[in-house]
């Protein structure tokens, strides 16, 4: 009897992959288990509908009933305690379940700052259903809230609580918001947005500590300031969950280590979504990418991996948030950029941000233009590049269109 696929984590990969596994045709057995007590759900949602909503459920991926039907093993609220990669076994506890196939998809885990009172009622990080169950709840009775951090996460939440009338302070140590994701215009417009809604922002300045008895009332910064709070949301980026790959020895350096086909230093297992280090085609360099989009496209080509059709990932990478009245949408990776080009109306709230390296365009950043963000998915997976005239003038879309049509008789190559 085969003992079949184990998936370790039950977030957004884990649950696509094990449904993709039985739309590939794979009969073997496997077990999806998950920390949580939830069925696998939606995270996005968490930070921005789930928190001023009044309905405290949450939105599940796929109905209960798909994993009885698909015979899809969920163990929710189960803890992996250690791998044994020489008998290949997985340690729940006290048990012992035997694999054929682990896929390690456990994700990431919230960065804390390294100072006094992180511990205190009140603080608070935002990853999973009962982080943001125990926000909401504490939200009406809150008047000051102080993010620390200028991340999606801390950003989305803190518009949200903005919207609410709430006084928000959001504090980055850095001098500009959303840093590591987008590029300097992005930032500028994302903090005067917020900025106009109400938010107060500090740049340059961290958390030197957080004030309280038991509960929190007041965050010390590193300019000396002490910001009054009823609530602390703690949004300095997250860490690759790597004790169990680590303790496995699998091979890690920010990230579990993985091949152009997901697969680890050991040959039977993998790993994807927000764990995984793997090498990027377009920057020629491992990344680690933090998106649902990269979880879902790995979880979709490790189920034909482990069916024995080997195909590299190569997908293009994307990204969105919602901020406010703002919708942001990322497509490529911007490393290595040398050249920008701004399309469309800053102060109308809608325009798009061309990256460009040595002429080629390699990401997109589009706040309100999803056509730009649809069409540059598509530009960048067939590798076209609109001209400088053409991508600042707003006609790079329709520029694309006319070269993915070939004139009437020719073939149609190099389609989009």
């Amino acid at each position: 009897m085969s003992h079949g696929t184990i998936i370790v984590g039950a977030g957004h990969g884990g649950s696509q992959l094990a449904a993709s596994l039985r739309q590939e045709g794979y009969d073997k057995p496997i077990t999806l288990i998950g920390s949580e007590p939830e069925f696998p759900y939606h995270r996005p949602p968490l930070s921005k509908t789930f928190l001023k909503g009044e309905d405290s459920r949450i939105q599940s991926l796929r109905a209960d009933v798909f994993y009885k039907q698909n015979a899809i093993e969920f163990l929710p609220s189960t803890t992996v305690t250690g791998i044994d990669l020489e008998r290949k076994l997985c340690r729940l506890g006290g048990l012992q379940r035997p694999f054929e196939k682990l896929v390690l998809a456990a994700g990431a885990k919230p960065r804390w700052p390294c100072v006094a009172g992180t511990n205190l009622n009140g603080v608070f990080a935002l990853r999973t259903a009962e982080d943001a169950r125990r926000i909401r709840a504490r939200l009406p009775q809150a008047r000051h809230i102080v993010v620390a951090g200028g991340g999606f996460i801390g950003l989305e939440a803190a518009a949200t609580f903005t919207a609410m009338e709430k006084s928000v302070t959001i504090i980055e140590i850095g001098d500009r918001l959303l840093a590591r994701a987008v590029c300097p215009a992005i930032s500028q417009h994302v903090a005067s947005r917020l900025a106009g809604a109400g938010a107060k922002i500090a740049f340059n300045t961290g958390v030197s500590k957080i004030l309280g008895n038991d509960q929190v009332m007041a965050v010390a910064t590193t300019s000396g300031e002490e910001l009054p709070a009823d609530f602390v949301l703690v949004g300095i980026g997250a860490e690759p969950d790597l004790e169990l790959a680590r303790e496995a020895g699998i091979a890690c350096d920010d990230g579990i280590l993985v091949d152009e086909y997901l697969q680890t230093s050991h040959p039977d297992v993998y790993a994807l979504g927000d764990c995984a280090r793997f090498p990027h085609w377009q920057t020629g360099s491992r990344v680690r990418l933090e998106s649902v989009q990269n979880a879902t496209d790995q979880a979709r080509l490790l189920a034909k991996t482990i069916m024995g059709i080997r195909e590299p990932y190569r997908a293009v990478p994307w990204f969105w948030s919602d901020i406010g009245d703002m919708k942001l949408q990322m497509v490529g990776l911007s490393i290595g950029a040398d050249e920008q080009l701004i399309s469309g109306d800053p102060a109308a709230n809608a325009f798009s941000v061309y990256h460009f390296s040595a002429g080629k365009l390699i990401a997109i950043d589009s706040v309100n233009r999803p056509a730009d963000h649809m069409m540059g998915r598509r530009m960048i997976a067939a590798g076209f590049s609109p001209s400088r005239s053409d991508a600042a003038a707003g006609r790079a879309n329709e520029a694309f269109k006319q070269a993915a049509s070939p004139a009437k008789g020719e073939p149609a190559q190099g389609r989009g």
